[in-house]
């Protein structure tokens, strides 16, 4: 019985005080009852076990006893709250500090005082407030600075060296005084040994070192703004960006210099979280860059992804350097790519934050690029506008892409369909669009006359009332076209016009071709660039463009285009795409007007895409 043998288990404690090795063996046993056992400890606290340990700690002249006696307590403290409300007490940090003070303390000795401290301020805002009182916070800043020699540390042997495990102790300990609840007055104290931590980053970029002191400083500047510009004056975000380069050259040979990385990576942004203005000291170091390469890694797990798309989100949320290298290292496409591939909420989110970021900075971009514009005076003057005018391409194809995401998120049926064309319009319309002097599209129903098979699209799907979209081709944007992205989106929702395929297969190498984020279908990226024919209904692409065509003689122009039919025209029980299409207009000698407006706008998108690729 439990309570049977923590009774006996006491009274050997109280009756063998001339004999260390037995009141030790008791100990030991005690401890292991009370292991992750709550109602084992909470008896032994009725029964005043815990006192009693607690007394014989402060008591015994036995080095061995005193160490057995703290990890007793610290064991029982972990396992049950009200033990260590009981025991949380200024009275206790003062015996502890008395045992990392005195000279005879061995640091087995001290490693047990520090693990009653670590515990006693865990999750336990009244231990915070001891420990800061008491002075007890001070001395471990003093361990933290001292304890552990970097000239003569050899890290090989950690786990059998007491003075670094001492050392890793005292780094826990301050992460739990300035941590869960979060503690503005210790992280405020904490600081103090900054430049020390920075110190030892530049010197040394073991795992052993690293991780404890990145957990610290994360820590430590965690949602305190005042403590992250400390960090920043003394350097500490330039140091931290010099060890992530130095990581990620490591990365592509070693796999735990790629773990260390994240774990540095995750500092970065708790340093710069509550002063995203910060991250222009980043820009200089190409920190975007490296961190897309790092996000690239295919064996990170979610909780890795998330944590570098935050540290980009937050690199990127006001730093226009950090933007355009962003777009420069085709960020955007990975962005998209880890939306529609993720089915992770909170990859999700953290991925629509660094596209809401590029997504305000194109707004800002241009509005900036147009003001610049109007004040060239001199060769550099111009020299600048050049560049502008480089960046402003870059901004056009955020552009294209923000548009392709608003377009996915209308989308509302999940899965892949094979598409088929799917045409509506009456011939009758051809009459009507000759007396509003626009050339109207010829009778769509031969598009799906005859028993051959309809090439599907690889792009994008949609399941609408059982019909299938085509994407529709759209032109690029002209040099003196202003692209609105928010005014596309808002058309793409009233109209329901078909989603432009994707241009990101030119960027990235390959991407799967169909994606599910939240019941909605999104495109999937093709190395090959195929368009089917556009709808051919009121609102198409080519409806618009033809209506901007001016009739030179009404009444004769109109029965001419009335009479000419061009082998496009003819080709409506054929199974056709774009290529095979766009080669029989060519070949065609005497188009009619309206496939010579849809050959010259392919012809358009298509050099588009080959000044994107070229300019990438």
């Amino acid at each position: 019985d439990m309570k049977t043998d923590l009774n006996l288990l006491l009274e050997c404690l109280k009756y063998q005080m001339d004999c260390p090795l037995s009141q030790k063996e008791a100990l030991i046993t005690i401890y292991s009852i009370c292991q992750q056992n709550s109602e084992a400890s909470e008896y032994f606290r009725e029964i005043g076990g815990l006192m009693f340990i607690s007394d014989l700690a402060k008591s015994s002249a036995h080095c061995i006893v005193k160490e057995a006696a703290l990890f007793t307590l610290g064991i029982i403290i972990e396992s049950n709250v009200f033990c260590q409300q009981t025991l949380c007490t200024s009275a206790l940090f003062e015996d502890l500090i008395l045992f990392l003070i005195k000279k005879d303390s061995g640091v087995n000795l001290k490693r047990m005082s520090v693990y009653v401290i670590l515990v006693l301020v865990s999750n336990n805002k009244n231990g915070q407030t001891c420990v800061r009182d008491t002075g007890c916070i001070s001395l471990l800043l003093q361990l933290f600075r001292t304890t552990l020699s970097m000239s003569e540390k050899n890290l090989s042997d950690e786990n059998s060296d007491p003075c670094y495990q001492l050392w890793s102790s005292v780094c826990s300990t301050l992460c739990a005084c300035v941590n869960n609840p979060q503690n503005e007055d210790n992280q405020n104290i904490c600081c103090s040994v900054f430049p020390c931590a920075r110190e030892w980053l530049e010197s040394c970029t073991e795992p052993e070192i690293v991780r404890p002191i990145c957990s610290f400083l994360g820590l430590t500047v965690a949602n305190n703004s005042y403590v992250q510009k400390y960090f920043a004056s003394i350097g500490g975000l330039d140091t931290l960006a010099k060890v992530l380069l130095e990581l990620m050259h490591d990365s592509c040979l070693s796999h735990s210099s790629m773990k260390l990385a994240v774990v540095v990576t995750k500092t970065l942004d708790a340093c710069i979280a509550n002063n995203p203005a910060m991250g222009v000291v980043l820009a200089k170091y190409h920190t975007v860059s490296e961190l897309l390469k790092l996000l690239s890694n295919e064996t990170l797990s979610t909780g890795e992804k998330i944590s570098i798309i935050l540290t980009i989100g937050h690199c990127t949320e006001v730093c226009e350097e950090n933007q355009c290298e962003l777009l420069q290292n085709n960020g955007l496409p990975l962005m998209i790519q880890v939306l529609t591939e993720s089915q992770d909420e909170e990859l999700i989110k953290a991925a629509t934050f660094v596209l809401q970021n590029c997504k305000q900075m194109t707004e800002q971009l241009s509005l900036k690029l147009y003001d610049n514009s109007l004040n060239v005076n001199s060769a550099e003057d111009l020299d600048v506008q050049g560049r502008k005018r480089c960046l402003q391409d870059y901004w056009k194809k955020a552009k294209e892409i923000l548009h392709r995401i608003n377009s996915i998120e209308k989308q509302h049926d999940e899965g892949r369909v094979q598409g088929e064309i799917f045409v509506d319009e009456s011939s009758v319309a051809n009459s009507e669009a000759l007396k509003s002097h626009e050339v109207k599209p010829v009778d769509p129903k031969k598009y799906t006359e005859g028993t051959q098979k309809v090439v599907c699209c690889p792009q994008l799907t949609s399941k609408l009332n059982n019909q299938v979209l085509a994407p529709s081709v759209t032109s690029a944007p002209q040099k003196n076209e202003t692209v609105n992205t928010m005014d596309a989106a808002s058309t793409t929702q009233t109209e329901q016009r078909n989603i432009p395929c994707s241009v990101t297969e030119l960027q990235t190498d390959s991407v799967p071709q169909s994606h599910n984020i939240n019941g909605k279908t999104a495109c999937g990226n093709s190395r090959s660039v195929t368009f089917f024919l556009p709808h051919l209904g009121q609102h198409s692409f080519c409806s618009e463009k033809t209506g901007r065509v001016k009739s030179t003689s009404a009444i004769c122009s109109s029965h001419k285009m009335a009479d000419v039919r061009c082998l496009g025209c003819t080709a409506g029980g054929l199974s056709l795409n774009s290529k095979t299409f766009t080669k029989m207009l060519q070949r065609c000698l005497h188009r009619c007007e309206h496939h010579r407006v849809i050959l010259e706008a392919e012809e358009r998108y298509r050099g588009e895409l080959r000044r994107v690729a070229a300019g990438n």
